[in-house]
């Protein structure tokens, strides 16, 4: 990534950062947009959690077919 990618990248960042951060100070429901970012943060990781489970069970898998080509030849 050139230099210049990066730093539109950051900048992006930053400015997302920003407007979450005035949106939370700015509205009278902060009890629900925390329970609603606790929520929506909790469904990210249990997705996460899904997704490595199926990385682990296919390396199992893989180097359970490599040894079995490797006792074959």
């Amino acid at each position: 990534m050139k230099s210049n990618s990066k730093f539109f990248l950051a900048l992006l960042v930053g400015a997302a950062a920003g407007a979450a951060v005035g949106y939370y100070l700015a509205t009278d429901n902060k009890e629900e947009l925390v329970k609603d970012l606790k929520d929506a943060a909790g469904k990210v990781k249990d997705e996460l959690e899904t997704e490595l489970e199926k990385g682990k069970q296919l390396v199992e898998e893989l180097k359970t077919q490599f040894n079995d080509l490797l006792h074959k030849a």
